[in-house]
């Protein structure tokens, strides 16, 4: 059973995403809305924040079973640490046209432009819960890179006996998470948001695989790069 966790652990939070949209719609409904799973759609950033707290409990709980505190495989290291420093200040700047061109380029191929995509993803929410929406940045980074980096790829990689398809794997999972944040079903919008994240889950991933001791800076700047993301949300008329 304990071979599975790593498999279910892949899988865990697009289930997550698309559980607490569903509750987030329901509540919607009983206020009275008329189109609650559309509406539902606008509030990701509340689905991705709530979906951080048992993404979070669970990696906890695996790890405790195994006798490892969550925190043993991402620590700073001490020796040459401003040369790891270094490294992830120049993998940060090549990661941001890895993440940022697959957006553009997939978006204008399936809708001719990047204006259809960013109204699916950015919509008029209250401004209170953009303010709570945040916290969501900081969550992120404590739990996302953690849960497929840290946990799945190297159980995967014993698992599998094969440490570059454990990579493979779980570096398609990170991005295909995305998906379900938020979930809308739509086969244009599913394509875009698999394909924006792909080569920058992947980049991401080989970053670790190869030097592990990258996990703490790379956590920092995850959870920095989602802020002006929540940002864009004040924004939106």
């Amino acid at each position: 059973m304990e071979k599975a966790f790593p498999f279910l652990m892949l899988v865990f939070r697009p289930i997550l995403f698309v559980l607490f949209q569903a509750i987030i719609a329901v509540a919607l409904l009983a206020l009275g809305n008329g189109s609650p799973w559309k509406t539902s759609q606008g509030y990701w950033v509340v689905s991705a924040l709530f979906a951080n707290v048992p993404t979070y409990l669970a990696l906890r709980g695996l790890l405790r079973k195994e006798g490892v505190r969550y925190f043993d495989g991402v620590r700073f290291t001490k020796s040459l640490w401003w040369h790891d420093l270094l490294i992830a200040g120049g993998l940060f700047l090549l990661a941001g046209p890895i993440a940022m061109l697959p957006n553009t380029m997939i978006a204008n191929a399936l809708w001719g432009g990047p204006e259809a995509s960013y109204h699916l993803f950015f919509r008029k929410i209250p401004l209170w819960i953009v303010c709570i929406g945040f916290v969501w940045p900081i969550t992120q980074g404590l739990v996302e890179l953690p849960a497929y980096f840290s946990y799945c790829m190297p159980r995967l990689e014993r698992i599998l006996k094969n440490g570059w398809l454990a990579w493979a794997v779980s570096s398609f999972f990170l991005a295909f998470q995305h998906v379900a944040l938020p979930a809308i079903f739509d086969g244009r919008y599913l394509l875009w948001r698999l394909g924006m994240f792909l080569p920058f889950a992947f980049f991401v991933g080989l970053c670790l695989k190869l030097r592990p001791r990258l996990f703490p800076y790379l956590m920092i700047a995850h959870g920095l790069v989602d802020v002006p993301v929540v940002a864009m949300l004040l924004f939106v008329k």
